[in-house]
């Protein structure tokens, strides 16, 4: 099934689509499988072929993306905990750009490079303390940046400019850096959308559907326009129950 050892065409294919989707470090080749990691984000990829017209194969040993991706695996051996199968090189193409930024999101990459920063830095004062928490907040964006695709789940905005990372349980009630710090704990969202979210004039259900609070003005919800619910993980829904709970502002309070 699988060409081993690769020969030239497959071995340059595979290199190829591994660099141009940030895993530039090769880590060598066995039994056919090709082997990639970065410098920049968690994981190795391995990558093998039947041929260099298809069927292509792709293994991940990476925890959170393989839950994150939700894609069909193929019962084969391999390395890695997932393996999985393409037609063609150019659907290996589609799938690597994803794979990269869920690998710089999760499950803690956004943590260890906080943890990283502020090693050294004092945490004595309350200014001190609000640099640790405004680096914090840096690296947060950066995280849901690249977990949302660059775009507002729920409007469909790029604008970066007009993007703001959202808190569900917000900074100065979580439990730990590690909560403060996880993207399942936020959403990209657009400017108007993320005041009345950080507010509590609205959340969501389990669907990823708006939920509008009585205290928000009629003119108001027409402005809050979505597209679609956003898409939730069951991780996203645990930290929306807290939301729910004890920011979203219900009729005789919260």
């Amino acid at each position: 099934m699988i060409e081993a050892p690769q020969p030239f065409v497959i071995r340059q294919e595979s290199a190829k689509v591994a660099f141009q989707n940030g895993f530039r470090r090769k880590l060598g080749e066995n039994e056919g499988w090709a082997s990639f990691s970065s410098t920049t984000v968690p994981g190795t990829i391995h990558l093998a072929a039947g041929d260099a017209q298809g069927p292509w194969f792709l293994a991940l040993d990476h925890t959170g993306v393989i839950e994150e991706l939700d894609m069909p695996a193929v019962d084969m051996p391999g390395p890695g905990h997932t393996r999985y199968a393409f037609g063609t090189l150019g659907q290996v193409y589609i799938v690597l750009p994803r794979i990269y930024q869920l690998a710089a999101s999760l499950p803690d990459a956004p943590l260890r490079e906080f943890e990283t920063k502020i090693k050294d830095l004092p945490k004595t004062t309350e200014a001190e303390r609000l640099v640790v928490q405004r680096i914090g907040q840096d690296i947060f964006r950066v995280g849901l940046i690249e977990y949302w695709q660059g775009r507002c789940p729920l409007t469909g905005i790029t604008d970066t400019a007009l993007l703001r990372a959202s808190h569900i349980i917000p900074w100065k009630d979580c439990a730990s850096d590690a909560e403060r710090l996880d993207v399942h704990n936020g959403f990209l969202l657009s400017a108007l959308w993320d005041a009345a979210f950080d507010r509590g004039l609205v959340t969501f259900n389990d669907e990823g559907q708006p939920q509008f609070s009585p205290f928000l003005s009629d003119s108001a919800c027409a402005e809050l326009r979505w597209q679609e619910p956003i898409p939730l993980t069951d991780k996203h829904r645990k930290q929306l129950t807290w939301h729910r709970t004890n920011l979203f502002v219900r009729q005789g309070g919260a």
